[in-house]
């Protein structure tokens, strides 16, 4: 057979790498681990121990790149990502009540804040980047037919939907995947726009996420300009 003979999808496109988004989830642990909330702390210390433990056989399974998975993999990764904005949102209530009660001095409860909204973007990003089209691994190794239905549609995604044959030996630009970057920029804007810009959610359940997202973001920055206004004056 010619060397030059056309590939499959699967063969010319790489698995993403796992690194971006291991840097975005230690990133979060360390401001979880951080946050000056003596009455989450225990809370807090479980979940970081329990998605620990997650992370281990997460890493055994694709220690470089996505490329493989199993029924349990995948539930387990769903389920980190859950975790880590479920405990986030935990800070973010303890937050709001001590903006709402000035129980906290001005600066150690904006710096508070500023830590739980960052997190807020990468744990939701995280979670985007999982649920979307079946997972980093489904999106980095199955033919753009075979995917399951998307949770977003990016721009992209339009323009390889247009044009999904590509020629041999091409870039192929047209068979475009979004990875890890792409949802946390989805999560940064929903967070400071409160309402999508680069992608727009397709499903019931993307819906909703973004929109828990986007009040827990508004409340966040609403209080802290008050706050913040508060103590200039």
């Amino acid at each position: 057979m010619s060397s030059d003979a056309p590939h499959s999808d699967a063969q010319e496109r790489r698995a993403e790498t796992r690194w971006p988004a291991f840097l975005g989830i230690v990133v979060a642990a360390v401001l979880v681990a951080s946050v000056p909330q003596p009455g989450t702390a225990t809370l807090r210390t479980i979940a970081l121990v329990a998605l620990t433990l997650m992370a281990v056989p997460l890493f055994v399974v694709n220690p470089h790149r996505l490329d493989r998975e199993t029924q349990w993999s995948r539930a387990l990764a769903i389920a980190f990502a859950f975790v880590l904005v479920g405990v986030n949102q935990v800070s973010v209530v303890g937050v709001i009540a001590r903006l709402l009660d000035g129980s906290a001095e001005g600066a150690e409860v904006l710096l508070e804040a500023g830590q739980v909204w960052v997190t807020n973007i990468i744990a939701f990003g995280l979670l985007f980047w999982e649920l979307d089209r079946g997972g980093p691994v489904s999106r980095g190794t199955l033919d753009r037919g075979k995917l399951p239905l998307a949770d977003f549609s990016f721009p992209q995604d339009d323009q390889a939907d247009a044009a999904p044959e590509v020629s041999a030996g091409s870039t192929r630009r047209a068979d475009w995947r979004a990875g890890f970057v792409d949802y946390l920029y989805v999560s940064f804007t929903n967070t400071v726009a409160f309402s999508p810009t680069d992608a727009m959610p397709l499903r019931s359940r993307t819906k909703l996420l973004m929109a828990v997202q986007a009040l827990t973001g508004f409340v966040l920055l609403a209080l802290v300009i008050s706050r913040a206004v508060n103590i200039l004056s």
